[in-house]
């Protein structure tokens, strides 16, 4: 039996990909368990320094299961069960979106509902050109889970997320660009040389300044101007003290590209 989600690792990378393209890849029971398992490690792995998730078969993730519910896979559970469950498949849209280091949504097709929620709690996502976006939950009954209600709202504004989310119009690329939902969009032809660049620029980067910045970041969200500063102040001199930062003092007085360890 192929396993619902491949795991890659090279060059400080592991790559996700979600593997059922017969089902654009919706979200399995097995394949939920295995990826919040993945993420649980590499969120404490120093070798890995930044995550791709991404699907298999020319589509990103269309969300939940729709068929497998349809047919009463949690009809035996109780309501407290089934919120319990939920809550814990969740769980890797927070350790996408907490752990201290980049994460990426490679997208090469369609993104939905749930597969949507977990490409917004990555740091960056990038599209093909042909690529099609929907929230999608109001369409089959649905309110959102996975993050989903919370990333719109700090990406799009509240706005925005209520129109997104009551009436889940079909994005293009192009159109999910422009109001801020993807980063990058790149064209079929380079999608994979340029998705792997922009992810070996971050990979390649000051590791431990990098997921200082992302705690900085993720705490604004939700903090006032003091509690910033010093996060900051306590975060700053963790970077000074680094290899990567002495390094990079380095070479700028020597005027070259500085080579970062991730330390």
């Amino acid at each position: 039996m192929e396993k619902h989600l491949l795991e890659d690792f090279r060059d400080g990378v592991l790559t996700l990909t979600m593997n059922r393209p017969e089902a654009r890849n919706a979200l399995s029971l097995d394949m939920s368990s295995q990826m919040l398992d993945a993420l649980r490690k590499a969120s404490i792995d120093p070798a890995v320094r930044a995550v791709v998730l991404t699907g298999a078969g020319g589509a990103f993730c269309a969300g939940g299961d729709v068929k497998a519910m349809a047919g009463g896979r949690d009809k035996t559970q109780s309501f407290e069960e089934r919120a319990a469950r939920l809550r814990d498949r969740a769980e890797a849209s927070r350790l996408l979106h907490e752990m201290r280091k980049p994460t990426i949504a490679v997208i090469p097709g369609p993104a939905a509902g749930a597969g949507l929620a977990l490409a917004m709690s990555c740091d960056f996502r990038v599209a093909i050109d042909s690529a099609k976006l929907t929230v999608a939950f109001a369409k089959v009954g649905l309110s959102g889970d996975y993050g989903a209600t919370y990333f719109l709202t700090q990406i799009v504004g509240a706005s925005r997320a209520r129109e997104l989310m009551m009436l889940s119009p079909l994005l293009t690329a192009p159109q999910a660009l422009g109001i801020g939902l993807v980063h990058r969009v790149y064209a079929a032809d380079s999608f994979e040389r340029e998705s792997q660049e922009f992810v070996a620029t971050l990979a390649n980067g000051p590791s431990v300044a990098l997921g200082n910045i992302k705690h900085n970041i993720n705490t604004a969200a939700y903090s006032d101007l003091r509690t910033s500063i010093d996060l900051e102040a306590t975060n700053q001199v963790r970077c000074m003290m680094t290899a990567d930062h002495l390094e990079a003092a380095k070479a700028f007085a020597e005027k070259r590209k500085p080579n970062f360890i991730g330390g």
